[in-house]
């Protein structure tokens, strides 16, 4: 056959649906992503309702995304088994289910439950996304478009959530930012069913359930010990919780080394640039996530604004990494690929930098300036990072690939609210409750800042004042002193992107050779 001919017939063959089989799955990415963080605006409202504890509330907040990183793999590879376009659809209706339950929930234990089983749910549509890519966009420069399209959407959608969320909020209980995805399922399921082609690995080989078990054991062990560690210093769960994570993780390394059809090719990471990729991945998203997660309280129980209006004041960041997101392929092709990543991590590293000096009284052009620059490093380096993972394996494997970007995706999402939310946490539970507080507001407000603003209404307005002031005051220095982190871990990891990546490029990883 000719070039012409095989031309005519991939174009012949794509050419009617993709792009809208595109806007289908990207609309799966961003809803997955919006979920991640639409509840940091909720969060005030959810604890007036719940009454969670401290830790009630950070679980609440992260095991949607541990759930996700823990199951990333096991469904990525089973989506390569049983066909990626099944196990979308099927998540899109176990996601719009789950959803509702997250809406009604009543108890603290409740909402935990129903926000990890929404987890199992987005795990089921993340990873079959990125394969489809891989599957509908056959051209190297026209995939590189979609993936960056796809990554930005993945970016904006943690920066799009507190937007949402303050909409929703200003009118609407909190329950409704869990209501929104029915709709949008529904969209996904009734398009997707007709728009997308069914793709699956022709030689899957039987899905290994220990190898599933043991990636689940070991992704939640280190979250939940580096979480446990950070918060509370060591202690003989989370010691062993750790431990038993890497025992986990490194029998599931070893045990794919001998499967003749491993959950995921552990070869893949011979390849440089696919390893440098997925740390760069992993660790863009730590900071941007943390960052978001963060600021979302900042802007309100800080600074005191609506929930509508907080969310506003971080949409640079979905700015940015939309913009940056649907050049960086381009731009990397013109530079190079370690360029537009290191500089990208560098940019989230220095915008960091920055938060380390903020106070209460800080204006709002120089956060929308740290939130832009952050978006805009993220939507760089997360897209060209995305597209070096999946051009660097063969096709069949896309699946598998793909979950290994999403897995970095959601346990940098995980570790960024865990890590920098616990040293946030830490310092803030520090501060020194001010004369004459009793005992009660005195505890609910070093639960958390939210804590203490509704301690403090049943209290005189001296004392109220004197409380809320000393505990914005504690929150600023943990978010100073986390910013200050998150910033050291990104500049050191964009020295280590400029090396990990040398020589890498988009238009042929390894699969190409």
């Amino acid at each position: 056959m000719s070039l012409t001919e095989q031309r005519a017939g991939t174009t012949e063959e794509l050419r009617p649906g993709r792009w809208i089989a595109l806007a289908v799955l990207v609309l799966a990415v961003l809803l997955v992503a919006i979920d991640a963080t639409v509840l940091g605006l909720a969060t005030p409202f959810l604890t007036e309702d719940l009454e969670p504890t401290g830790t009630q509330l950070l679980w609440i907040g992260d095991v949607y995304s541990f759930v996700i990183a823990g199951l990333l793999v096991s469904m990525g590879s089973l989506g390569d088994r049983i066909g990626r376009k099944k196990l979308l659809l099927s998540g899109a209706i176990a996601f719009g289910a789950v959803s509702a339950l997250n809406a009604y929930a009543h108890t603290p234990e409740m909402m935990i439950l129903a926000r990890a089983l929404l987890g199992v749910a987005g795990a089921t549509l993340m990873p079959s996304t990125l394969a489809l890519i891989r599957n509908l966009f056959h051209d190297p420069r026209e995939r590189s478009l979609a993936i960056g399209i796809w990554g930005a959407m993945a970016s904006a959608g943690a920066a799009v959530g507190p937007v949402v969320g303050g909409l929703l909020l200003e009118h609407f209980w909190w329950g409704s930012v869990f209501l929104i995805n029915l709709p949008v399922m529904a969209v996904l399921v009734v398009v997707g069913a007709k728009m997308i082609p069914e793709s699956k690995n022709p030689v899957p080989g039987p899905w290994d359930l220990i190898s599933v078990a043991l990636s689940v054991i070991g992704m939640i062990g280190i979250v939940y010990a580096v979480k446990e560690l950070a918060a509370h210093g060591p202690s003989t769960v989370t010691i062993l919780a750790g431990a038993a994570g890497v025992a986990a993780l490194c029998w599931f390394v070893r045990r794919q080394l001998t499967l003749p059809a491993p959950l995921l090719d552990m070869r893949l990471f011979r390849h440089r640039g696919f390893s440098g990729a997925v740390v760069a991945d992993l660790l863009t998203i730590l900071g941007l996530s943390g960052l978001v997660f963060f600021l979302s309280q900042f802007f309100q129980l800080v600074q005191g604004r609506g929930p509508l209006e907080a969310g506003l004041a971080e949409l640079p960041a979905a700015v940015g990494a939309v913009a940056a997101g649907l050049i960086a392929g381009r731009a990397a092709r013109r530079f190079s690929v370690r360029s537009v990543v290191s500089g990208g991590l560098a940019a989230i590293g220095l915008a960091l930098a920055a938060v380390t000096v903020i106070d209460q009284q800080t204006a709002y052009p120089l956060m929308g300036a740290v939130l832009l620059v952050v978006g805009v490093g993220a939507g760089f380096a997360f897209t060209v990072t995305s597209d070096v993972i999946l051009s660097s394996v063969p096709k069949e494997q896309a699946g598998a690939a793909g979950a290994v970007s999403e897995t970095a995706y959601e346990l940098g999402a995980a570790l960024g609210i865990a890590l920098l939310g616990s040293i946030v946490t830490g310092v803030y539970q520090t501060f020194d409750t001010p004369r004459g507080i009793p005992a009660a507001p005195a505890a609910a407000a070093h639960e958390s800042l939210g804590g203490a603003v509704e301690a403090s209404h049943g209290l005189p307005a001296g004392q109220a004042a004197d409380l809320v002031a000393a505990a914005q005051d504690s929150f600023i220095s943990g978010l100073q002193l986390a910013a200050g982190v998150g910033a050291t871990v990104l500049l050191a990891t964009a020295v280590a992107a400029w090396f990990l990546l040398r020589g890498q490029k988009l238009e042929d990883g390894a699969g190409q050779h």
